[in-house]
């Protein structure tokens, strides 16, 4: 489709103001991190790099970066070993009720976070009896992490198709031989872009993780919320926001790259 000068013109303007909306906000955070004032202030009177020295010698600051990875990983483990299963279940046989067993899946991605939050509380601490803690932040995560992984491995499966599995069974290999050394082959790098989404996603989650953690849980993001109205914090709060993006980003970017590594070569296998 060709588009007129004036058309490019106006789309790229809207691009432009929209891409600045959205990300000007996140820059202004990030030259707040090296300002000399103590307050978010705008725009900073110097630069320092004495608040990133002390966020990096802050003992609470640390102790939330190593509970927010431990917590995705964890997330990220049962999501990359679940999500696979569901699947292939999915996928790979038919059933009743499994266009409704597809849509519960996908459903707590989209649910907004604070009912989330509100119904696994009640199921933990009400119905199960369980304590907050770690763990109850770790399987809350699961139950949306799963989807990023189970989204990535299903589309990947129905572009492979089933052949070469059929092809392995009649070869005489059974269906886990054929899992380990036909199927999970194929799915490596579907899992590895699904996983890297789904730790992003886990480490900045802070809706869910208010209602699940047990006292004394603090990941980063409810770090960031608990110092950032405490005088002279705010500085410090904005290189752990810093910090926080780029935890979040860095992931994202590789699985963007893996994502779009992937499409080039099934386009090539195609031709």
């Amino acid at each position: 489709m060709r588009l007129s000068r004036l058309s490019r013109t106006v789309l790229a303007s809207l691009t432009g103001v929209i891409l600045a909306v959205m990300y000007l906000p996140l820059a202004v955070v990030f030259v707040n991190s090296f300002s000399t004032s103590q307050s978010l202030t705008w725009p900073p009177p110097g630069f320092t790099l004495e608040w990133w020295g002390r966020a990096f010698r802050s003992a609470g600051a640390l102790e939330a970066i190593l509970t927010s990875v431990q917590i995705a990983l964890a997330a990220t483990a049962i999501s990359l070993v679940l999500g696979t299963l569901i699947s292939l279940a999915l996928q790979r046989y038919r059933f009743f009720g499994r266009d409704a067993v597809s849509l519960l899946v996908i459903l707590p991605i989209a649910l907004p976070g604070i009912i989330t939050g509100i119904a696994l509380n009640n199921a933990f601490r009400t119905i199960l009896g369980v304590q907050l803690s770690i763990l109850t932040v770790i399987v809350a995560h699961a139950t949306f992490c799963i989807v990023t992984v189970f989204n990535n491995v299903i589309a990947r499966l129905r572009r492979l198709g089933t052949s070469l599995e059929e092809a392995s069974a009649d070869l005489g290999a059974g269906a886990w031989t054929t899992f380990r050394l036909v199927t999970f082959p194929q799915l490596r790098s579907a899992l590895l872009a699904g996983g890297l989404l789904a730790f992003a996603l886990s480490f900045d989650e802070i809706i869910v993780t208010t209602f699940t953690a047990g006292a004394g849980v603090t990941t980063l993001p409810i770090f960031i919320l608990n110092n950032l109205f405490r005088p002279n914090q705010a500085p410090v709060v904005s290189v752990i926001a810093v910090v926080l993006v780029l935890g979040s980003i860095i992931p994202i970017y590789f699985a963007q790259r893996i994502a779009g590594a992937d499409g080039m070569r099934s386009r090539g296998t195609e031709r």
